[in-house]
């Protein structure tokens, strides 16, 4: 089953269950995920939702960061929900030794020597890589290991 059919039946589950804060998450979801659609003039592949997916996890991650910083617990404990129930759409994560292993070979096949061939590194790494390793952290480890070659 396509990911976004599972997510639309999630939301009907979550409808007929009555739980309001899964419904609302997952309505949420939905909307970014057609309004991307939309923007681009695309039908989503499962990458594609992924993709979305993996924007709003970043997105709430922040929040929470700038929640508990205005001590407001309360909308930060809302947040981790959303996250705990957009976490049950995404590949499992990647264990931090299968991620090297993926750095050591998109470094090798794009033959990259310093921080400037960051972008072919990063342009192999994301097909394999994306949903299910914070890219932001891989970016960072792929500098760390151009710039000390």
């Amino acid at each position: 089953m396509p990911l976004k059919e599972r997510i639309t039946e999630e939301m009907k589950a979550a409808l007929r269950a009555r739980q309001s804060a899964r419904l609302s998450a997952l309505r949420l979801l939905l909307a970014a995920i057609r309004q991307r659609e939309i923007d681009e003039r695309i039908e989503l592949d499962d990458p594609g939702v992924v993709a979305v997916i993996d924007k709003m996890l970043k997105q709430r991650r922040d929040s929470i960061r700038q929640y508990e910083a205005g001590a407001r617990k309360d909308l930060a404990d809302a947040e981790r929900h959303e996250i705990e129930v957009l976490t049950g759409f995404v590949p499992k994560a990647l264990s931090v030794a299968e991620i090297e292993a993926a750095l050591t070979e998109a470094i090798a096949t794009s033959d990259a020597r310093t921080v400037a061939d960051m972008g072919r590194v990063m342009a192999a790494l994301k097909p394999r890589l994306a949903g299910r390793a914070d890219m932001a952290r891989v970016s960072q480890r792929v500098r760390v290991i151009l710039a000390h070659g």
